[in-house]
């Protein structure tokens, strides 16, 4: 198959890598030369300051300039394809509605090309991107405005984990495909032949409605999940004496009706999809007059698990921020990855300035530059109090407190590097649990605030 893909974010571009693995002619279109000409050296330190998902920078430099191709000119590639993938970013309006600003553009080139091309065979346009119920029938009437000739629109949601892409793209556990004609239906068959008569992995085909919705219902049961070990189950654990939360899952999720995903309490969920598309749904369903209150719920709870450990520091450690220095470990919104999109670790940060911190010790393995533009000082003068570092000893040096905003490897276990950096009284805020041996430092009068734990240790009050 002859397949173009329209975008090469992380979703973009891990769809054209996989698809190209899989012998499809493919390629990947972007209107951002520079980061194409970084994909197309085929240098994994080059990819990987744009998407850096393990495995990735394998796959392109395998395929490259035999299956996998790239280009800025969208009209050069566009005859005789078969499919193409629309993988654009959808942010959110200030409503919380999903501004298809970006996507109506490119609909609008695409539809123009299609128009004028001179092979006439069957192409379908397929919406990769997580877009609000009912934007196939937007695009048909965009399409038919250009009168293109011979063409489908379908809906094939991406389902993928930042992190685990590339695995989950090779082996998913369900395709889902929305079509309104069957003639559709083959051609995406053939694109993920692999797949269509799996042992276990579900290829769903349904109506593009369905496809769009499936989507959102899907991230936000997810977020619902976790919103409700966070708010619930983790404070039984802070607030109700001689309750283990780590005890508390184990003997919850035995049921083997309840997941163990997503029971891992943490400082809340962030990431590119969760917070916008619940967002994006709440809209949409107050459209047609339906109640939003358990989602608006699960999105609130999300949004202040982000900052409520520095409120419990103040609270009830007595813990006071003004002209005190901070290490903030974790910047990506999760480890293996240098995403900061909608990451915790952003209302960490603005929370810890809001309360007049004096400086920010900051450290991420692989996210510390996507950081930097994120905290840019041109856009809040407050973020040149932000000082990088390139490891966790480094940041946690001369710091007063520490907070631990992900679950990156190198972190578990730090209590011998406190103990050794600083003395006490010092504060560690620790957002993933992942100092296990904390006890330790408790016992020579560090104070530690966990998700799901009192207090140990001495107020600082």
């Amino acid at each position: 198959m002859k397949i173009v893909v329209c975008g090469t974010g992380y979703v973009g571009l891990v769809h054209a890598a996989v698809c190209s693995e899989y012998g499809h002619e493919v390629y990947a279109f972007d209107n951002d030369a520079q980061k194409l000409t970084a994909f197309a050296s085929g240098d994994a330190n080059r990819i990987e300051t744009h998407v850096n998902e393990p495995g990735l920078a394998n796959i392109i430099r395998e395929t490259l300039d035999r299956y996998l191709f790239f280009s800025t000119d969208l009209a050069s590639i566009i005859e005789g394809t078969d499919a193409v993938f629309m993988c654009l970013p959808t942010p959110p309006n200030l409503d919380g509605s999903t501004d298809l600003s970006i996507y109506d553009d490119a609909a609008d080139q695409l539809a123009k090309l299609l128009a004028r091309r001179k092979d006439r065979r069957r192409v379908v346009v397929v919406n990769k991107s997580t877009v609000p119920i009912g934007t196939a029938r937007r695009l048909e009437n965009i399409f038919k405005s250009h009168n293109v000739e011979n063409f489908g629109i379908s809906s094939n949601p991406e389902f993928l984990a930042e992190g685990t892409a590339v695995a989950q793209a090779r082996r998913p556990d369900r395709v889902v495909v929305g079509c309104d004609h069957e003639q559709d239906s083959r051609i995406l068959r053939r694109v993920y032949s692999q797949f269509v008569h799996h042992v276990r992995i579900k290829y769903i085909e349904t109506t593009p409605e369905t496809a769009e919705a499936i989507k959102y219902v899907a991230n936000t049961m997810l977020l619902t999940y976790i919103s409700f070990w966070n708010g619930v189950g983790a404070k039984i654990g802070e607030k109700i004496p001689n309750v283990n939360i780590d005890d508390l899952r184990l003997g919850v999720t035995a049921d083997e009706r309840i997941s163990t995903w997503g029971s891992f309490v943490s400082n809340g969920a962030g990431g590119s999809c969760f917070g916008k598309d619940i967002a994006s749904l709440i809209n949409q369903l107050r459209r047609v007059n339906v109640s939003t209150k358990m989602l608006e719920a699960s999105y609130e709870v999300n949004e202040y698990q982000k900052i409520y450990l520095v409120d419990r520091a103040i609270n009830e450690v007595g813990f006071k921020f003004n002209n005190k220095i901070v290490a903030v470990l974790g910047l990506a919104f999760k480890k293996h990855t240098n995403d900061m999109r909608d990451a915790s670790s952003i209302k960490v940060v603005e929370s810890l300035l809001g309360k007049g911190t004096a400086r920010i010790n900051a450290y991420d393995p692989l996210a510390n530059d996507s950081a930097k533009s994120v905290f840019d000082p041109s856009k809040n003068v407050l973020f040149e109090k932000i000082d990088y570092f390139d490891s966790a000893k480094a940041a946690i040096a001369g710091s007063d407190a520490l907070f631990i905003s992900s679950d990156c490897e190198e972190f578990r276990g730090l209590s011998r590097t406190v103990e050794e950096l600083v003395k006490a009284p010092y504060l560690i805020m620790d957002g993933r649990r992942m100092i296990p041996d904390h006890s330790d430092l408790v016992s020579k009068d560090y104070s530690y605030i966990a998700v799901g734990s009192m207090l140990m240790g001495p107020t600082l009050s």
